[in-house]
């Protein structure tokens, strides 16, 4: 393995050049978010390859199952958050003992969290998806593929919070490698399930649910027996598995504001779907939202790999009292991904009416709405961007309540009101939730730059763990490593 391609030793993030360093541990989350790109998209692809008759309605049911799922989940999700600060702050303070022990805490508080939200979606999912749209057929497909998703849901929190813990601790590939695997089952099992090719009974929208939850089992598995068994060098057993009050409270300390910027941005995100579900047009522009939305998984290759980058450097550079390191990240880091946000749009418009005719081809209604879609909400990414990159800084340093601020302001300050506005008072129909989407994520872009100069985020939330006494050398040391005061922010 050439040096460039392997990962960075604790040191080089550190100490290394800062956009090279994040690209190294960039480039696997940037290829295991494409693998769910393409978990989402097979799903999206094969569902519009239904009958004419069926697949409007199929593809807009999917598109309404997302934000309900995603608000279930995000609550829960947000505690991932303090897994990835507390492990790469240990990390930074040369403190493995403490970082394994807050992964083994974070890891059983996703179990027990998502066999709870389990229980909560099928139960809620009847009641809550024929509240989105008056269309009977896309109520339907989006019922009958949330309940699957929401039996299966233990096993995506383990998966999900896996990567989190493997990110924090710097090393990307291993969930990568894991997701290569489950991925590629999915891309076969989707049209299986889905058309009753072979041994199975065609089963829709269903057979796509239940695909995905097949392959979450199995990355599931496989990633709770690499972290047990150490294989990654970092360990976690059965007794740190175990919850322990403390541990839980600090996660919760950490977590709860990313629980609740994240909740409240999905639900953001259910009222949103809502509006649009009640434009002239809905099913045309839920359909077309929903291929699009998809599309866009393209910059979360961009969001994702780099804002771990940035979370995981400036989380180890704060462990170790380097903050001008942790500010020289961040800012090269969020120019980076301007930069990369702004090519990845232009790249989008080209393709937009390739990729929509190659997913739904019978309906040009639809691509024709798709276009319009892209052609205004890509204006806006370079600032989605922008947030994006300092929202990893926040993540990074364990202070969660500017990322809920910028998490609620974006969806219920502007995105819910801008789209209402233009869509239902100025009667301008799905055009005008287009265009309130762009504006919010072009204002919450520039509101993040005035968090990130105005709150003192470079503090670290592990001092009231102790660092083992070999790493204390002197009170300078000790200042540095576990001697901050926490303000507020947990």
């Amino acid at each position: 393995m050439s040096d460039r391609s392997r990962m960075p030793t604790h040191e080089e993030i550190l100490h290394g050049p800062v956009v090279a360093t994040m690209f190294r541990l960039s480039w696997p989350v940037m290829v295991s978010s494409l693998l769910n790109m393409v978990y989402n998209m097979t799903d999206t692809f094969w569902v519009g390859h239904l009958p004419k008759a069926e697949n409007a309605a199929a593809v807009a049911g999917l598109q309404v199952a997302g934000p309900v799922v995603w608000f279930l989940v995000a609550f829960a999700f947000g505690f991932g958050s303090s897994g990835l600060a507390l492990v790469s702050q240990f990390m930074g303070a040369h403190n493995e003992v403490d970082a394994e022990k807050a992964a083994g805490q974070t890891m059983s508080l996703a179990i027990l969290l998502g066999f709870a939200m389990a229980v909560i979606g099928v139960v809620l999912s009847p009641i809550l998806l024929p509240l989105l749209t008056p269309n009977r057929a896309i109520s339907a497909n989006a019922i009958s593929y949330t309940r699957i998703i929401f039996i299966g849901m233990p096993a995506i929190f383990v998966s999900a919070l896996y990567a989190q813990i493997m990110n924090a601790y710097g090393d990307t590939v291993t969930p990568m490698l894991i997701n290569v695997v489950t991925v590629g089952l999915n891309v076969l099992l989707d049209p299986l399930m889905i058309f009753g090719w072979g041994p199975f009974v065609p089963m829709g929208v269903a057979g796509a649910a239940l695909a995905t939850i097949l392959c979450q089992a199995l990355s599931a598995v496989i990633s709770l027996w690499v972290l047990m068994t150490g294989r990654r060098k970092l360990r976690v057993t059965w007794r740190d598995l175990r919850p322990e009050i403390a541990w839980v409270k600090r996660i919760l300390r950490i977590g709860l504001p990313a629980s609740i910027g994240a909740s409240g941005t999905s639900f953001g995100f259910i009222v949103l779907t809502g509006i649009i579900g009640r434009v002239p047009n809905a099913t045309i522009a839920l359909s077309a939202y929903g291929i699009g939305d998809r599309m866009f998984s393209i910059t979360s290759l961009i969001n994702d790999g780099a804002g771990v980058g940035i979370a995981t450097m400036v989380g180890q550079a704060l462990g170790a009292g380097m903050k001008d390191r942790a500010t020289a990240v961040v800012r090269q880091g969020t120019i980076a991904i301007v930069g990369l946000m702004g090519g990845a749009s232009v790249l989008l418009y080209l393709i937009t009416p390739l990729v929509f005719r190659a997913f739904i081809p019978s309906q040009p209604e639809i691509i024709a709405e798709g276009v319009l879609f892209m052609s205004i909400f890509l204006w806006a990414n370079p600032f989605f961007g922008l947030m994006m990159g300092v929202q990893s800084a926040f993540q990074g340093s364990g202070h969660n309540v500017p990322n809920m601020i910028l998490d609620l302001v974006r969806l219920w300050g502007l995105r819910v009101p801008l789209a209402w506005f233009f869509a239902m008072a100025l009667k301008l129909g799905s055009r005008g939730v287009w265009i309130g989407m762009t504006v919010s994520n072009v204002a919450a872009g520039l509101l993040s730059l005035i968090l990130v100069f105005t709150v003192d985020w470079r503090k670290n939330v592990i001092e009231h763990v102790p660092v083992p006494e070999a790493l204390l050398i002197g009170e300078e040391a000790i200042s540095s490593v576990c001697g901050v005061e926490v303000d507020d922010r947990p």
